[in-house]
């Protein structure tokens, strides 16, 4: 019998570029195992940089959109994933036993304009090192 894909939820304020591209990595990491969604306390629309940076990776996110938490209200989650210390402190709480993980990243989007690039670059190589630490303890057998 096949386990149910564990429900990954990751958050940061703008639903822009940080949980964007950590959604896109979380997806390419371990998407056979996890159901990964992300979403803003503000959403803002997704950032073109960040989806040049993640395609640099062969990772195309630029079918995701920007979506609300309140969109999420209601339903439950085996893990929470915040990426920002404003969305952490925003976070709503969901039902249930969701694990929670939490590291503040720079927001890219709010770096000046020449170089932002390389600040997306940053961050979304901080943002693969955090996840792909975080795969084994996403991915394993929680017990009821």
């Amino acid at each position: 019998m096949t386990e149910p894909k564990k429900r990954v939820l990751i958050l940061c304020t703008g639903n822009s570029a940080r949980s964007q591209m950590a959604e896109g990595l979380l997806r390419a990491m371990a998407g056979e195992r996890l159901e990964v969604f992300s979403a803003g306390t503000r959403p803002a629309g997704l950032n073109p940089n960040a989806v040049a940076a993640m395609a640099e990776l062969g990772i195309d996110i630029s079918r995701q959109r920007s979506k609300s938490v309140d969109e999420f209200r209601g339903r439950s989650f085996d893990c929470i994933l915040t990426v920002c210390d404003r969305a952490r402190e925003a976070c709503p709480v969901f039902p249930g036993r969701a694990l929670g993980f939490h590291q503040d990243f720079k927001d890219p989007a709010a770096a000046p304009s020449d170089g932002q690039l390389e600040i997306f670059r940053k961050v979304r190589d901080q943002l693969r090192d955090w996840l792909a630490a975080l795969v084994p303890t996403l991915t394993a057998t929680r017990p009821d």
